[in-house]
């Protein structure tokens, strides 16, 4: 490793000279990046079977996490589609935090705009989600814990009572219902 000392006498025009030639030296040990892109860096190999739904099984998630405090949510609400593509019936129930996911009046500078570039995944992926034929309940307890209008939950989210969170829970496992429970703290 090299290490660049100072003295009292040195100048700031040597401190950035010798700055430069350190970031110089950095960036010649290793070539950045190794691969050029396209490289297959990872295998490809499927473990397990590519299943598919058998006589109207079910697969219900469940989702107490907030859209950017983690890809939690996102990745639930693809595993939902991917699940409803493969034929399963397939819902997704938000609750707690993770009402916020439904808001169709997310978004900056106005409503459907994204600040940021991915602000509007989730929004996108449920309004997908929605018109391929999945199911989104939305705990209205969970819409007021965080001052969020009913009325602004987006197209075919349906609003359920506190107390339907748990008898979502015992419906779907009743049916055999695969259930994805994940959680954000």
């Amino acid at each position: 490793m090299t290490q660049t000392t100072t003295s009292p006498s040195t100048t700031a025009t040597e401190v950035e000279e010798q700055i430069a030639a350190n970031i110089a030296a950095a960036l010649a040990e290793i070539p950045h990046p190794s691969t050029p892109k396209g490289t297959n860096i990872y295998g490809s190999t499927k473990v397990f079977p590519d299943y598919r739904a058998e006589g109207g099984e079910s697969y219900f998630t469940l989702v107490h996490g907030i859209a950017h405090e983690s890809s939690v949510s996102f990745v639930a609400v693809l595993q939902a589609t991917r699940a409803l593509r493969k034929g399963f019936e397939s819902a997704i129930y938000f609750y707690g935090p993770g009402s916020m996911n439904c808001m169709a009046t997310r978004g900056f500078p106005t409503t459907g705009d994204s600040g940021f570039p991915g602000e509007q995944n989730i929004n996108g992926a449920l309004e997908t989600f929605i018109a391929e034929g999945g199911t989104v309940y939305c705990c209205r307890f969970g819409l007021a814990l965080h001052g969020l209008r009913e009325e602004d939950l987006i197209a075919g989210v349906i609003p359920c009572h506190p107390l339907d969170v748990q008898d979502a829970v015992i419906h779907y496992a009743r049916k055999g219902a695969i259930i994805n429970s994940t959680y954000m703290v």
